[in-house]
C-alpha cells in the first residue's frame, strides 16, 4: 500500500536515534525529506544512508527515481535557526506538509531537581517546546496558504505523565503534549492533523538504557529506533490515519504499565 502521494517532509533530530529511522524510513516511501540535526557528521551520515538506499532502489527498479535526503545543520534552540530552516525548506521543497519533531538535547541524570542549571533547563524548553511550537505554526501557515493538507508528528515521551527525576525533560514533554492538543483542534479545519508518538526505553540516540531494564518491559527487551519508524508512517499517513488527530500513540513494549524509578539521591544540597 502506497502511503504517500505527493508529501514532502522535514524531521528534525534526523542524524540519529528515532528522528533517523522515521527520517530514512521517508525516503524509503519516496518522500523527500529535509534531515535536520545540530550535527553535521551525523546528518551526512544519515543522508548518504538515505540516499544509497534511493539509489539501490531506483536500480532494483522498485522506485523511478532518487528521492531526495536534504541535510541541514543548525541549533534549533536558537530563534533565528529556526527561520533558517523554514527558508532553507521552501527553496528546496516549496510548502512541506509532513513534520517530525524529534530534535532534544541530551539528558543526564545529574541533571535532577537540584542539579539541573538554568542554562540547561533553558536549552531543553528550547529546543523541545519552543522550537517545536514555532515551527509547526509556521508550516501550517503555508499549508493553508496553498490549501494543502499535511500532518505532523511530535515526539513526547512517557514521562509527559510520569516524574524522571529530569524535571526540565519531563516538563518540556508534558508542555509537548498540550501542544500537540491545541494545534490538532485549531488546525483540523484546514485538514492538519498533529499528533504525538511517545517512545518507551529506546536504546537509540542519547539514551543509554541498561539491559536490566528489559525487566521491567512485559515484551522482554528494549526498544529499537526502527521500531517507531513503521507507527511514525502510519500515523503521519492520510491513507491510514486520515481521521486520527490530537492523539497520544504509546510504542514502549508495554513499559508504561509500570513506573519503575525511585526518588533520587541529591547529595548534600546548598
Amino acid at each position: 500500500m502506497q502511503l504517500f502521494d505527493d508529501e514532502t517532509a522535514i524531521v528534525t533530530g534526523a542524524g540519529n536515534g528515532i528522528g533517523r529511522a522515521i527520517a530514512l524510513a521517508l525516503v524509503r516511501e519516496g518522500v523527500p525529506t529535509i534531515f535536520a540535526d545540530v550535527k553535521t557528521d551525523t546528518v551526512e551520515s544519515a543522508v548518504a544512508e538515505a540516499t544509497a538506499a534511493a539509489q539501490a532502489a531506483v536500480k532494483a527498479g522498485t522506485a523511478k527515481k532518487v528521492t531526495p535526503a536534504i541535510p541541514w545543520v543548525g541549533d534549533l534552540a536558537d530563534p533565528a535557526e529556526r527561520e533558517a530552516l523554514l527558508v532553507a525548506a521552501r527553496a528546496e521543497l516549496g510548502t512541506v506538509n509532513l513534520f517530525v519533531h524529534s530534535a532534544s538535547p541530551p539528558r543526564h541524570e545529574r541533571d535532577h531537581l537540584f542539579g539541573v542549571d538554568q542554562a540547561t533547563w533553558e536549552r531543553m524548553r528550547a529546543v523541545n517546546l519552543d522550537a517545536g511550537f514555532h515551527l509547526a505554526r509556521e508550516l501550517a501557515r503555508g499549508m493553508i496558504d496553498q490549501k494543502v493538507a499535511g500532518s505532523m508528528l511530535l515526539l513526547t515521551s512517557l514521562h509527559a505523565i510520569t516524574p524522571r527525576n529530569l524535571p526540565h525533560y519531563s516538563t518540556t514533554k508534558a508542555g509537548m503534549a498540550m501542544l500537540v492538543k491545541e494545534l490538532a483542534k485549531g488546525l483540523g479545519r484546514y485538514g492538519i492533523r498533529v499528533n504525538a508518538l511517545v517512545p518507551g526505553a529506546i536504546a537509540a540516540g542519547g539514551f543509554v538504557a541498561s539491559p536490566e531494564m528489559a525487566r521491567h518491559i512485559p515484551l522482554g527487551r528494549l526498544g529499537r529506533a526502527e521500531d517507531l519508524a513503521p507507527m511514525a508512517l502510519s500515523v503521519l499517513s492520510n491513507r491510514t490515519a486520515g481521521y486520527v488527530t490530537g492523539t497520544s500513540i504509546v510504542v514502549d513494549g508495554g513499559l508504561a504499565l509500570k513506573n519503575w524509578f525511585e526518588p533520587p539521591e541529591f547529595g548534600e544540597i546548598v
